[in-house]
């Protein structure tokens, strides 16, 4: 059974998705505010964490990039209309995606499917399906990314975007061809959900994110990489 923590404020909220995921079979832990969602994070360690960005004591955003430092466990966080600066700062402090308020029931549960179908795919280890560029060294079936022999610490988007991208060297694709493709789902997230996952990917994997080697821009058109 899989395990997701519910972090929100709103007690309201945390019933109705908790009410939801209990019954298409999953295991629901719920926390009312920042500093109880990363204590039951830790005790828990949960497969999905859904997190609310306005809450008392440490907000969503704290929380998620507390969360960071230790877990790379898929999180989706719940946002108003008018927080767009916070849904693009939630995505550069490592969420996987986000959900706007007022939101479906039935929307957020196809997010979740859709993100612990990733994890079992990470999980499910088979024999070496690699891809290597010179100090990159990609393992796609343990979704591992070495660099000069250490491993990166990609959180499942970002390996999923650079997986992608290297399988189609120096193939373009738009951002709203991988929102499609990477995303994996209908997706109605905004096209800067790519640019910065793109943004952080080259943090972690560029020697020099402002001069990339790797994860290149075709300006007008979108990203590719090349070796």
């Amino acid at each position: 059974m899989k395990k997701i923590l519910v972090v929100d404020d709103e007690n309201n909220i945390v019933d109705i998705i908790a009410f939801n995921l209990k019954n298409e079979g999953y295991e629901v832990v719920c926390a009312f505010d920042g500093e109880e969602g990363i204590e039951l994070a830790k005790k828990h360690e949960p497969d999905l964490m859904i997190l609310d960005i306005m809450m008392p004591k440490l907000d969503g955003l704290a929380v998620c990039k507390k969360v960071r430092e230790t877990s790379t466990v898929p999180i989706i966080m719940l946002t108003a209309k008018a927080e767009e600066v916070d849904k693009v700062l939630a995505l550069e402090l490592g969420a996987d995606d986000y959900v706007t308020k007022p939101f479906g029931v039935r929307e957020l549960s196809a997010r979740v499917k859709a993100h612990l179908r990733r994890v079992d795919a990470k999980s499910d280890v088979s024999s070496g399906n690699v891809l290597k560029f010179g100090e990159i060294v990609i393992d796609l079936d343990r979704y591992e990314t070495k660099k000069n022999g250490e491993v990166l610490e990609l959180t499942l988007r970002e390996f999923e975007l650079l997986k992608f991208l290297a399988a189609q060297k120096n193939q373009i694709f738009s951002r709203e061809a991988l929102l499609e493709k990477v995303w994996g789902y209908e997706y109605f997230g905004d096209v800067r959900t790519v640019d910065v996952t793109v943004r952080r990917l080259r943090e972690k994997l560029e020697t020099d994110p402002g001069d990339p080697k790797y994860v290149l821009t075709k300006r007008g058109v979108g990203y590719y990489f090349t070796a």
